[in-house]
């Protein structure tokens, strides 16, 4: 695949592997001997190593999946605000699957998991490169279910595209598309329009507003609904008690 034709910079510098241990790694290590083009998007048809949120693994078939990750220089966010770049590039992910697949009941499960029908299609791994309380480089990474229909047997509610639509993708296509809303979203984020991102996220956030059930850390269970997020990206959840509590990654579990 040539360079993403319909965008203004990402995907303009598309550098392409067949197989790869883990994009955001190959990104890092780009970022640390230069300063590639801000849309630079690192992209294999195998990831063999690749990293979801705090470590976990993320399991991928080649060839059959979208596993990439792009370059942004987010220099304009203050460190209290980063977790914008989070809903903006979620929002770019729900996008390209929503106006290019047309997946059914799509949601983004917080912070930034994709999800159908209570099925996990996709994961977002952000690696922030921190200079003068300022965001100097973000490395996205992406992973995305597409034509993969079968996965292996420990993973908790994995998913597709095609599980979800019965139907196949070209895997270009997809980058491209992506490419092109990820951009857009990025650019509101640039303007600065932190109150549309927001709203935008609440509309398709998985279970806002909506009672369900939750466990903690501790093992306790609980009932409650999901109010909000805060600045700092922190779950707000209101128990069946009318208790507001807050959450971190990792400090509440969703039982489905």
């Amino acid at each position: 695949m040539s360079a993403i034709a319909n965008t203004l910079f990402t995907g303009k510098v598309l550098v392409q592997f067949t197989s790869l241990p883990s994009t955001n790694q190959y990104a890092l290590e780009l970022l640390s001997k230069n300063k590639p083009s801000e849309g630079t998007v690192i992209s294999t048809v195998h990831q063999t190593a690749g990293r979801g949120q705090f470590g976990s693994q993320w399991m991928s078939e080649a060839g059959n999946n979208v596993t990439l990750s792009v370059i942004f220089y987010p220099n304009f966010l203050a460190i209290r605000q980063q977790f914008y770049l989070n809903i903006a590039i979620a929002l770019g992910v729900h996008d390209c699957l929503n106006t290019h697949c047309h997946v059914n009941n799509l949601r983004v499960k917080w912070p930034n998991d994709i999800y159908a029908n209570n099925k996990k299609l996709g994961g977002i791994l952000i690696q922030n490169t921190i200079s003068h309380r300022k965001i100097s480089a973000s490395v996205i990474g992406i992973g995305v279910n597409v034509n993969q229909s079968k996965f292996d047997k420990t993973l908790p509610n994995p998913g597709s595209v095609f599980l979800s639509t019965q139907q196949k993708y070209d895997i270009d296509e997809v980058i491209q598309v992506l490419c092109k809303t990820l951009e857009i979203r990025y650019l509101m984020l640039r303007r600065g329009e932190f109150e549309q991102l927001e709203q935008d996220y609440y509309k398709v956030l998985y279970r806002y507003g909506e009672m369900a059930d939750y466990r903690r850390t501790d093992g306790t269970s609980f009932r409650g609904k999901i109010t909000g997020i805060t600045t700092e990206g922190y779950l707000r959840i209101e128990s069946f008690q009318g208790k507001v509590e807050q959450f971190n990654l990792k400090e509440i579990q969703y039982i489905l």
